[in-house]
């Protein structure tokens, strides 16, 4: 019985040496191959000359002897911009872009990251960039996996400081890195043109900003998923901020998205000469904390859309504000909670702040929640103004017996045949698409900042 023992002890052990063997032991055969987990990076499109974010995939050897990579290459060399690291060792592009001796042991692994920084291609519209990695492995056989992204030229800049009336009108893309500001003696003017704002960065207006047709928005083009850009996020960019010198801005058929607060309007003196904020036909979307928030201003809104900040889509500190056919939709995708649609107040923190005026016509306010109008007074306090008044408009808010300050409105319940989002043609909460257009079984028709 010993013997029986010792000899399955022998087998074993043999076993056990052979199978170390096996994997520190090095195939030159033509016939061994690496497995990866792509056969392609596909990347996003990015500005030429700013970096992408990291892209990975795996190389696996499946086979039962270790493989030698003899090399890994760019077959472009450094002529594309992309950037690669393999299993630790960076091809640098200074040296030809390559990394020799690599090895891959018997069931193992090596990950490889790629990057992109691509030149100034002098084109107007993006240019595909391709490359194709080269693995060599000893025996002489090659494998590859393709590299690919677009490449878009824009205009770089840092800082952009506007001391005097000013336009940006530009069909090549503008990147803010740290911010605009407009001083109090200049008007800056948008028109047809897009802002891409790099993280942190905004817009400072301490004159006047005058924009049409224009798209202010982050600078990310790439995916958090494959499914899902990063421009589709809230919280991309600071977004636009009035301070108290600020009057007479006017934003026309303009989009605000994926800021951290759309648009911020300071408390100021109340003119009733000059208007500080006047909005038409734009669209302040997918905001991580406020939609618009005035404080103490005279605001006038025409035929705009406020859809889904994690804050209040709207929210009125005081002042006097007029609002006709424009639609307040909270759909906010968050975890603990969204703000209102609309919110008016006759305060600023515990501070009195007299609304004068918030006057709504032909409107619609909805959202996921069941009450998303808060109409806030200070109790007990009778003497600051409080003044609302609603007109042939759609409220999602517990109906009011006041037949002064409320005329023609249609007060929405959750228990509604057609409500919140069933009246519009798309709210893709999931993928974060959304068409705010009105659905044909809505009753809100002839409502809203859309005609059809």
């Amino acid at each position: 019985m010993k013997r029986i023992f010792l000899y399955l002890f022998i087998l074993c052990a043999c076993a056990r040496v052979a199978s170390c063997s096996d994997k520190d032991e090095f195939t030159t055969s033509p016939t061994a191959m690496l497995t990866f987990s792509v056969d392609s990076v596909k990347m996003d499109t990015v500005f030429s000359t700013v970096g992408s974010r990291t892209y990975d995939f795996w190389v696996y050897n499946r086979a039962n002897r270790g493989l030698r990579l003899q090399s890994v290459h760019l077959r472009q060399g450094n002529q594309t911009g992309f950037r690669v690291n393999v299993d630790g060792s960076y091809l640098d592009n200074a040296l030809g872009a390559i990394a020799t001796d690599l090895e891959v042991r018997s069931g193992d692994s090596i990950r490889v990251f790629v990057e992109l920084t691509a030149p100034r291609n002098q084109q107007p519209e993006p240019q595909l960039i391709e490359d194709q990695l080269i693995f060599t492995l000893e025996g002489g056989r090659q494998q590859h996996v393709t590299l690919w992204g677009h490449s878009w030229d824009a205009l770089i800049c840092d800082s952009i400081i506007i001391h005097r009336d000013s336009l940006i009108s530009s069909t090549t893309p503008i990147v803010v890195m740290k911010g605009v500001r407009v001083d109090s003696a200049a008007t800056l003017t948008l028109k047809n043109t897009t802002l891409y704002f790099h993280n942190r960065a905004g817009i400072d207006v301490y004159g006047t900003l005058m924009a049409d047709s224009a798209v202010l928005r982050g600078d990310r083009l790439d995916r958090i998923f494959s499914y899902l850009p990063y421009d589709r996020l809230p919280g991309q960019w600071r977004g636009l901020r009035f301070f108290p010198s600020s009057y007479e801005n006017m934003l026309i058929a303009t989009e605000i998205r994926n800021a951290e607060n759309g648009i911020v309007c300071d408390s100021s003196a109340l003119l009733t000469d000059r208007q500080r904020l006047y909005m038409e036909g734009s669209t302040v979307h997918n905001s991580s904390g406020t939609g618009l928030l005035a404080v103490n201003s005279w605001v006038g809104l025409m035929r705009c859309l406020f859809s889904n900040a994690s804050g209040d889509c709207v929210a009125f500190h005081g002042g006097a504000v007029a609002i006709d056919h424009c639609t307040l939709a909270q759909f906010a995708v968050v975890g603990t909670g969204r703000g209102a649609a609309l919110r008016f107040t006759n305060r600023h923190g515990e501070a009195p702040c007299p609304l004068l005026q918030m006057r709504m016509a032909n409107s619609i306010v909805t959202g996921y929640d069941d009450d998303v109008v808060m109409g806030e007074a200070l109790e007990g306090d009778t003497a600051t103004a409080f003044s609302y008044y609603f007109e042939n408009s759609l409220l999602r808010t517990p109906a009011l017996e006041d037949t002064v300050n409320c005329k023609n409105v249609i007060w929405e319940t959750p228990k509604d045949s057609v409500q919140g989002e069933h009246h519009f043609r798309m709210v893709n909460s999931h993928d974060m698409i959304y068409d705010f257009r009105l659905d044909s079984l809505s009753n809100a028709k002839g409502m809203g900042c859309y005609d059809e």
